[in-house]
């Protein structure tokens, strides 16, 4: 792994729940799970059941290095059960030499180890969290706060906004939260992951607002990459979806044109929509933002 390298790769791209058949080859039927590799930290956007196949990629590289212990920051944008319904099956979270840092949103008044209990507790799953071998530092995080990474040492902190003294070296990873309520029925985290002066924007399960959702605009102001919610076609939209917290075209887009974002890409497929469907879909973002793909599995951007 290059120590300078600025990777993002897709594991899962669909939305609500698993789609494996013929009609999803292209773009893939696992749910939401994204990798951002960083010099040698990975973090891990959400836990849909693209995580599955990433925590097996993650074995393989850590044998291939000679047997070294796997790091990973697991950050999850909400606890709905397509984001997280991948973890109880993560390899790596058996290993016992592995270190997690799961990091995310309360639940109303519930906090981020007891949300993600519930998806591994008995009778729902045989081995509860804590059962599970490896190391693990589970927290909720605020909207107020920003995780950085050190990228030498690797040591992982939490800071207060407006309180706690951030290092600001292009060498230290950011990442920073941007809470979207337009998501039933807790809202949804937003993330900007930014390091040696390049950025990504993770904006999944989020609905646009009439002349555009400015503050997330302006969280995801000149992002080298923008990935947006891009669930509905603009007719299924108005055909009975407002409020459901997902985005069409027209809004991923309209967000990326007035964030002045390098490149757009569209991510949380409707599970009902085939490959030729998603396809129509991206061909109708280009001509509004031409710089746009349609997420599929085993996408790889180097920023």
């Amino acid at each position: 792994m290059e120590a300078d390298q600025f990777t993002v790769r897709f594991w899962g791209t669909r939305g609500s729940y698993p789609v494996p058949g013929a009609h999803t080859l292209r773009y893939g039927g696992n749910t939401t799970c994204v990798e951002v590799q960083i010099g040698r930290h990975t973090l891990i956007i959400d836990a849909g059941t693209g995580i599955i196949n990433l925590g097996y990629d993650l074995l393989r590289r850590s044998r291939e290095n000679g047997g070294t212990p796997i790091s990973a920051t697991i950050l999850l944008t909400h606890m709905h059960h397509d984001h997280t319904q991948g973890f109880p099956f993560f390899p790596p979270a058996f290993q016992g030499t592995s270190t997690l840092h799961i990091l995310g949103p309360r639940t109303f008044d519930e906090e981020l180890e007891d949300s993600l209990n519930h998806a591994v507790l008995p009778p729902s799953h045989p081995v509860s969290l804590t059962e599970m071998p490896s190391f693990k530092v589970v927290r909720s995080l605020h909207e107020t706060e920003m995780v950085t990474i050190d990228h030498e040492r690797g040591s992982l902190q939490i800071h207060n906004i407006y309180h706690s003294h951030i290092p600001y070296s292009p060498e230290t990873v950011r990442v920073m939260i941007h809470r979207s309520h337009a998501h039933p029925r807790n809202g949804v985290y937003v993330y900007r992951i930014e390091w040696h002066g390049k950025s990504i924007v993770f904006a999944s399960d989020t609905e646009g607002y009439a002349e555009t959702d400015r503050r997330l605009v302006k969280f995801a102001k000149d992002t080298n990459l923008l990935i947006h919610d891009c669930q509905y076609t603009q007719e299924d939209y108005i055909a009975g979806r407002q409020g459901w917290g997902h985005s069409t075209p027209e809004m991923a887009c309209s967000v990326a044109r007035l964030a002045n974002a390098r490149q757009l890409v569209l991510v949380h497929h409707e599970p009902r929509y085939s490959d030729d469907e998603i396809a129509q879909l991206e061909c109708h973002a280009q001509s509004l933002f031409s710089n746009t793909v349609a997420a599929y599995e085993g996408l790889e951007i180097v920023l």
